[in-house]
């Protein structure tokens, strides 16, 4: 399968370490020991996410040529040797394959019929497991830059619990990144740039995220320009 991936922004955003690390943090008491990362792009999020209790990672990726990029990585010792890279959708896994944890991270604004798509992920999930979605939120602030890289919508709160598998529990629902909201709302209303700089990704990375960590636990996680969700599914 070879589903092409229309952006050009996931080079640029692999440098931002302070996000994937708040990320991370956020995120890793959800994970489990069999992990499936849906829409891995070039890999970025593994170092930052594979710790204990990870054993196994499935990065699966529908464009052949991102595919690869993780292939080489893994090749060369950048990322766990406990990676598996497969080429493809949710729907080219094995018949056996069922994952602790299944993620989504900046992946579901790009499917047309996310619920539809994220009910295929609940059927791969084992007994007690997670699904986690992290998505860019508010739909006024949908820019040229959305629109470039395939995103199909933003996401508020409510509408990305509306999403949510039949049989699940929202168990985490915070909007993140509340200091990048007013760069985002900038960009909106006077740049209408379609592609971020590199030295643009180096201020909100270095600047602007470590004072939305601060921000957000302060105001309560309440407003920001990116929403995670975790869904868990009671035994």
């Amino acid at each position: 399968m070879d589903d092409r991936y229309v952006g050009s922004e996931l080079e640029l955003f692999s440098a931002a370490a302070n996000w994937k690390s708040y990320i991370a943090r956020l995120l890793r008491p959800h994970i489990g020991r069999r992990v499936l990362e849906v829409g891995a792009g070039i890999g970025s999020n593994i170092p930052y996410l594979y710790a204990t209790p990870v054993q196994s990672w499935v990065a699966l990726e529908p464009d052949r040529r991102l595919a690869a990029i993780i292939q080489e990585k893994l090749n060369h010792g950048e990322i766990t040797q406990a990676c598996r890279v497969v080429n493809g959708t949710i729907d080219s896994l094995e018949d056996d394959d069922v994952f602790d944890t299944i993620l989504y991270l900046d992946v579901i604004e790009h499917i047309a019929d996310d619920a539809a798509e994220l009910q295929r992920a609940a059927r791969r999930l084992a007994q007690g497991g997670k699904l986690i979605v992290l998505a860019p939120a508010h739909q006024f602030l949908f820019s040229p830059f959305d629109a470039a890289i395939g995103h199909h919508r933003r996401y508020t709160a409510a509408s990305i619990r509306a999403i949510g598998p039949p049989g699940s529990r929202v168990e985490v629902c915070r909007m993140l990144d509340s200091i990048g909201f007013f760069a985002s709302l900038a960009n909106r209303v006077m740049l209408r740039s379609a592609q971020p700089t590199a030295a643009q990704i180096r201020f909100w990375d270095n600047v602007l995220v470590p004072l939305s960590g601060v921000v957000d636990r302060l105001s309560g996680f309440v407003f920001g320009k990116s929403v995670v969700v975790v869904w868990s599914f009671p035994q």
